[in-house]
C-alpha cells in the first residue's frame, strides 16, 4: 500500500534519510517552519537514518529545531552517525 509523502507532512513526521546535505537541511527546515505556523503546539516528529554530513546544513537544523515553537523529538531508525548524532540530540526527550 502506497502512503503519500504529504499525509506523512500533515501528521507532523519529518524523515533524515539520507546524507546531511543543503537540499535536505533545505527541504526539513521549511517543513519545520511550515508546521510550526499551522500549530505551535502540536509536537514534530524526526526520524533519521543518516550517517552524517555536512556540518553547516546539520546546524542549520538543528537551529531550526530550537527555534520553532513545537517539540522536535527525534527518534533514531538504524543509524545516526557524526552530524545526524548532533541533529539526534538536539530533539526534546520522548514523552
Amino acid at each position: 500500500k502506497f502512503i503519500s509523502i504529504n499525509r506523512l507532512y500533515r501528521e507532523r513526521l519529518l524523515f533524515l534519510g539520507q546524507d546531511v546535505d543543503s537540499e535536505i537541511s533545505n527541504q526539513l527546515i521549511g517543513l519545520m517552519v511550515y508546521l510550526s505556523i499551522e500549530s505551535e503546539t502540536k509536537d514534530l516528529y524526526l526520524f533519521i537514518n543518516s550517517p552524517g554530513g555536512w556540518v553547516i546544513p546539520g546546524i542549520a537544523i538543528y537551529d531550526t529545531m530550537q527555534f520553532v515553537r513545537p517539540d522536535v523529538q527525534t527518534v533514531c531508525m538504524g543509524l545516526a552517525a557524526s552530524m545526524a548524532s548532533f541533529i539526534l540530540v538536539g530533539g526534546k526527550i520522548t514523552k
